[in-house]
């Protein structure tokens, strides 16, 4: 499968709602670096993000709110929160 921007945006997104752990984005970026294919219109984007992405375990990196709406921007996508009742 072609890792598109959209790809990227779908895993932090999933991220972002709990819907995965940053242990599980991390792995997803660090076997997508090794063993992925990345759309060649959209390569230095999506790559460089997936690359931040796989480093995100990293104590000094981390991966903050801010983290992840700066990589989504690079990609073109912007964050929108709803706070909803409980």
């Amino acid at each position: 499968m072609t890792i598109t921007k959209q790809t990227v945006a779908n895993k932090i997104a999933a991220y972002l709602h709990h819907e995965m752990t940053q242990a599980q984005l991390v792995d997803w970026a660090e076997n997508s670096m090794m063993d992925g294919e990345f759309s060649e219109r959209e390569q230095a984007a999506v790559r460089d993000v997936v690359s931040r992405l796989g480093v995100a375990d990293v104590r000094a990196f981390g991966l903050t709110w801010e983290d992840c709406e700066g990589l989504l921007l690079q990609l073109g996508f912007s964050v929108r929160v709803d706070v909803v009742p409980a």
